[in-house]
């Protein structure tokens, strides 16, 4: 198990992580090493424009939500440079940036 699927294990547990993670893929929302805080939430409830933790293809992501389909239940994740990385299920949604290095993130979840 790699430490990002043991973070959306955690967070799928009930629990707020805070981690940093790496990479450019998310700049300028999310540098490489900035803290993040990640909640449970509920998928269900997660628009457009959110940062969540979900696993898309075997792989977990903290990238944004790009669309939603809320009659299969289900949303597509995209990085912030335009690469969309697949359509996930809610149950594979674990959690939501709340606070990008302490300033908080705006969600509607």
């Amino acid at each position: 198990m790699g430490k990002m699927d043991a973070i959306a294990a955690r967070v799928a547990s009930g629990v707020t992580v805070e981690f940093r993670p790496t990479g450019s893929s998310m700049v300028p929302l999310i540098r490489s090493r900035d803290l993040v805080t990640v909640a449970p939430v509920d998928p269900s409830k997660v628009e457009v424009g959110d940062i969540v933790l979900a696993k898309v293809a075997g792989t977990v992501y903290l990238h944004l939500v790009s669309a939603v389909d809320k009659a299969r239940g289900r949303v597509q994740i995209s990085n912030n440079r335009g690469r969309v990385n697949g359509w996930t299920s809610y149950g594979r949604v674990y959690g939501i940036c709340t606070a990008v290095e302490g300033r908080p993130r705006p969600s509607r979840a």
